[in-house]
């Protein structure tokens, strides 16, 4: 058996007790190295499987393998395991080889709902997730999607937001939101969700400070309707109030 398990973003006051209680059940752990090292107090005698960036196809053909053995088997994302995380690629393997081994997706608190409930409300309403990586998804794309999400007035997550080999790709994401969105709307700052380094910032959109943000950030964008008030980020739902 496989369990695809999202961590949360980094705590485990975080996790849900369901994965919780399928990590404390689990054989062997399986994850990207970093993953597994904020959890590894709750990996006392589990056979670990890690390994590093860009070898999630090795990693989930790894634990198939185990799997096939028998064994029960972890494998642990950050964030919700379906987003951005290791459901698909396993799910997508095991129909492909049309195998016969039970797959259980375990959901965990995505980064921007935990960076949501620091800043305030931001996401009460409509919002969309898009990941800055152009690793996997050609920039066209990513460049049609933000200009149409800007456009329809979502609020707007983004995920992956800058590193060092994509230092730019913020900048050119609010360069073409842009002629949608008003300078004064706020934009939260999320960094290390849920760890001891946890941090946040509520700025304007046309005062955009790139260099705080890396790829342990999380940063959300309101629409027309969201504010700031006594340090919270606000995005009305439309009650009278």
């Amino acid at each position: 058996m496989i369990e695809i398990i999202g961590i949360g973003p980094g705590s485990k006051a975080t996790m849900t007790l369901e994965a919780i209680e399928a990590i404390e059940k689990a054989e062997v752990i399986i994850g990207y190295k970093t993953y597994i090292d904020l959890i590894k107090e709750m990996l006392q005698d589990k056979q670990i499987v890690r390994n590093g960036m860009r070898q999630e196809v090795e990693r989930c053909k790894e634990a198939i393998e185990i799997a096939k053995t028998g064994k029960r088997v972890a494998v642990v994302s950050s964030g919700d395991s379906g987003i951005y995380g290791m459901a698909g690629l396993i799910l997508e393997l095991v129909t492909k080889e049309g195998l016969d081994l039970p797959v259980k997706v375990i959901p965990g608190v995505t980064a921007s709902i935990g960076g949501a409930s620091i800043l305030g409300a931001p996401i009460m309403h409509d919002f969309c997730h898009i990941s800055l990586s152009d690793l996997l998804t050609p920039w066209e794309v990513i460049e049609k999607r933000l200009r149409l999400a800007a456009e329809a007035d979502f609020v707007i997550c983004l995920y992956n937001p800058r590193s060092k080999g994509r230092s730019g790709h913020l900048e050119k994401a609010f360069e073409i939101m842009a002629p949608y969105k008003n300078p004064n709307t706020p934009v939260g700052i999320i960094k290390n969700i849920g760890r001891a380094e946890e941090e946040k910032c509520i700025m304007k959109y046309g005062e955009m400070n790139y260099e705080q943000v890396d790829m342990t950030t999380m940063v959300i964008i309101g629409n027309k309707s969201t504010y700031t008030a006594d340090g919270y980020m606000i995005t009305p739902r439309g009650y009278s109030v």
